[in-house]
C-alpha cells in the first residue's frame, strides 16, 4: 500500500480528533503510519518519525516493546474480559495493590475507568457523592485553576479552562470557581517560580476562606499544565493547597493523567511536594501507551464514606463496562515491572539533562519567550516579542511550521500552538534527541520568518 493510497481512502470515513479536517484535503496532510518500533513511527513507503510526543503522552517504554507484548499476549490466553460488579480477577488486584504501593501513602483504594476525563468524572462526582453521605449537600461546587485542561467530557470540559475547547460548549457546562494559575511564565522580572508560586496562592486561600462551605474540591494538574501550553509551576503551591484544603475542609483531586509514571521527573508530580490528595487520577502512562485504562485512587476516609448497608443507597453506582479490564492490567503490571527492574526514574535524569541542554542555545533566541522543563518533559514557547512576551497572533499557526518541517527531519514534533515541546518515550537516546533539538532550532528559524 502506498500512503495517498489510505490517505485517500480515511478521508472518505474517519472523522479525526482535534482537527479542523479540511486541513488534512491540503495545507497538513495526513500521515499513514503502518508501524512502530521503539522510538520509531514508520509510514507506508519506508519514512521514519521519531515520536517526540509519545503518540499524545502515552507511550513510555516505545512502541512494540517485546516485555509488554508478552505480557498482553499471556493475558489474551487466559482471560479477556469479565464484568467487574460481583466479580474480580487477578490483574485488577495485583494492579491495585501494586499502585497503592508505589503511589502516595494513604492512597488505599482504586477505582477502575477507562480513560483520562471518565477518570475525571469518576473522582468529581466521588467529590460531591462524599460530601452528601456526610448530609452537606450544599457543598456541590468545584474549583480550577486558570488555563487548566481536565478532558472532554462535558464534567471534565467545565473543569478546564482553555477557551479553544471550553468555549463552543459552555451553554452545556457546569459553573466552577477559577483561581489564578501559579504558571511561572507570568512572573515579574527577577521573581523566582517559588515567590510567584506563593504569590499566586494567596488568591486560592482567600477563595477557600470565602466559600469553603460551597466547594466539595480543588482539581489541579500538579507542576505542568500539559494541554494549556505545556505551563510549568513550583511545586509549592500544592504544599500549600494541601494545608488549605485541609484547614477548610475541601477535598484535593490530583489530576496526574498526563504528568505521572516519571513525566515530571519523579515518579509523581505530587512526590515534589510531599503531599497525598484525596483522589488521584492516573491514565496515559498507566498503560504505557498500548490499552485505555485509567484509575482514581483514594483514601479510606473516602472509600468509608460509601461503605454502608444497602438500603442506605449511599454506594458508588457508577461504572463502565470494560472497568478494569484484564488485558489493561496486565499491560499495566508489567508497565510498573519496568519502572521497578529498570530502574527508569534514575535513567530517565541523564536524559532530561541531555534535553536541557539540546536547547540551551535558544535561551537567547529573539523570538523565544520561555525555555522550560521539569524532568522529561520540555517546552519551548516563541514569541513576538521577547521582551514583553508578547505572542504570535494564533491564526498565523507559527507552530504547524515546525511541525511541517520536522517531518522531513525524520521528527514529530506536534506543537501546542506556538510551543514545541519534547515529551519522548523514556526509551530515547541521547543522540536521538540532540536531533530532536537541531531539528526544532531549525524549524523555530522558519516559522518565526515574517
Amino acid at each position: 500500500m502506498r500512503n495517498a493510497d489510505l490517505v485517500t481512502r480515511g478521508l472518505q470515513s474517519v472523522w479525526h480528533p482535534c482537527t479542523q479536517m479540511k486541513d488534512h484535503e491540503g495545507a497538513v496532510p495526513l500521515v499513514p503510519i503502518k508501524r512502530g518500533e521503539g522510538v520509531w513511527l514508520e509510514d507506508f513507503e519506508g519514512n521514519r518519525f521519531i515520536d517526540a510526543v509519545s503518540s499524545w503522552w502515552v507511550n513510555l517504554f516505545g512502541h512494540a516493546n517485546p516485555r509488554i507484548n508478552a505480557a498482553i499476549q499471556k493475558q489474551i490466553g487466559e482471560l479477556e474480559h469479565v464484568i467487574l460488579a460481583g466479580f474480580t480477577h487477578e490483574p485488577v488486584v495485583n494492579l491495585s495493590e501494586r499502585l497503592i504501593e508505589v503511589t502516595p501513602p494513604g492512597l488505599n483504594k482504586v477505582f477502575y475507568a477507562d480513560n483520562g476525563s471518565s477518570a475525571i468524572e469518576a473522582a468529581l462526582k466521588m467529590s460531591f457523592h462524599y460530601w452528601k453521605n456526610h448530609g452537606k449537600p450544599g457543598k456541590k461546587n468545584f474549583v480550577n485553576l486558570s488555563n487548566s485542561y481536565h478532558g472532554e467530557t462535558l464534567g471534565a470540559l467545565a473543569l478546564g479552562d482553555v477557551s479553544l475547547y471550553k468555549d463552543t460548549y459552555q451553554p452545556l457546562l457546569m459553573e466552577v470557581l477559577t483561581a489564578p494559575s501559579p504558571d511561572a511564565f507570568n512572573k515579574e522580572p527577577g521573581e523566582t517560580d517559588e515567590d510567584y508560586a506563593l504569590r499566586q496562592f494567596e488568591a486560592m486561600e482567600k477563595l477557600l476562606a470565602e466559600k469553603h462551605d460551597e466547594i466539595c474540591a480543588v482539581v489541579v494538574e500538579p507542576l505542568i499544565q500539559c494541554a494549556g501550553g505545556m505551563r510549568m509551576h513550583h511545586p509549592i503551591y500544592h504544599t500549600k493547597l494541601r494545608e488549605a484544603c485541609d484547614r477548610y475542609g475541601v477535598h484535593l483531586i490530583a489530576d496526574e493523567i498526563a504528568v505521572g509514571f516519571g513525566r515530571t521527573g519523579t515518579l509523581f508530580a505530587c512526590e515534589q511536594s510531599g503531599i497525598t490528595p484525596d483522589f488521584m487520577c492516573l491514565s496515559k502512562g498507566l498503560t504505557a501507551g498500548y490499552l485505555p485504562l485509567s484509575v482514581v485512587l483514594t483514601t479510606d476516609d473516602v472509600y468509608n464514606a460509601f461503605y454502608d448497608d444497602y438500603e442506605t443507597l449511599k454506594a458508588f453506582l457508577h461504572s463502565h463496562s470494560y472497568t478494569g479490564n484484564p488485558i489493561g492490567c496486565a499491560v499495566a503490571l508489567a508497565t510498573l515491572d519496568i519502572f521497578r527492574d529498570d530502574n527508569v526514574i534514575e535513567s530517565n535524569r541523564a536524559l532530561s539533562t541531555c534535553m536541557a541542554e539540546s536547547v540551551a542555545h535558544l535561551a537567547d533566541h529573539p523570538n523565544v519567550g520561555d525555555i522550560r522543563q521539569h524532568g522529561m518533559t520540555l517546552a519551548v514557547e516563541m514569541v513576538k516579542d521577547k521582551a514583553s512576551k508578547t505572542p504570535f497572533p494564533w491564526q498565523e499557526r507559527r507552530g504547524i511550521r515546525v511541525y511541517q518541517h520536522a517531518l522531513t527531519r525524520q521528527a514529530l514534533l506536534r506543537p501546542l500552538g506556538n510551543v514545541v515541546y519534547f515529551m519522548p518515550p523514556y526509551v530515547i537516546t541521547e543522540e536521538q534527541i540532540r536531533h530532536l533539538a537541531q531539528v526544532a532550532t531549525e524549524g523555530i528559524e522558519i516559522a518565526v520568518r515574517d
